[in-house]
C-alpha cells in the first residue's frame, strides 16, 4: 500500500475523531479524496501536501513523516 496514504489516513482519522478537523477544512475536493481512497498510486503535489500539513495543524515531526512518505 502507498506509504503516503497510510500516513495521511493515520493522521486524518485521529484528527477527525477528536473533532480537531472537518473534511471541509482540508480544501480538497471529494474527487481528490475519492482518488486518494481508491487509486493505489495517487499522490498530491508537494505543494498540496504542505498545504494539507498546515490545514491539519501537524507538528514538525508529523509534517516530516507525511512529506517523506509522499516521496516514496
Amino acid at each position: 500500500m502507498n506509504t503516503f496514504k497510510i500516513e495521511f489516513f493515520r493522521l486524518y482519522d485521529r484528527k477527525i475523531a477528536s473533532g480537531e478537523l472537518k473534511f471541509s477544512d482540508l480544501g480538497i475536493s471529494k474527487e481528490e479524496f475519492t482518488r486518494l481512497c481508491t487509486e493505489q498510486q495517487f499522490l498530491f503535489t508537494e505543494e498540496k501536501v504542505m498545504d494539507l500539513c498546515k490545514k491539519m495543524n501537524l507538528t514538525k515531526e508529523e509534517t516530516k513523516k507525511l512529506t517523506e512518505a509522499c516521496k516514496k
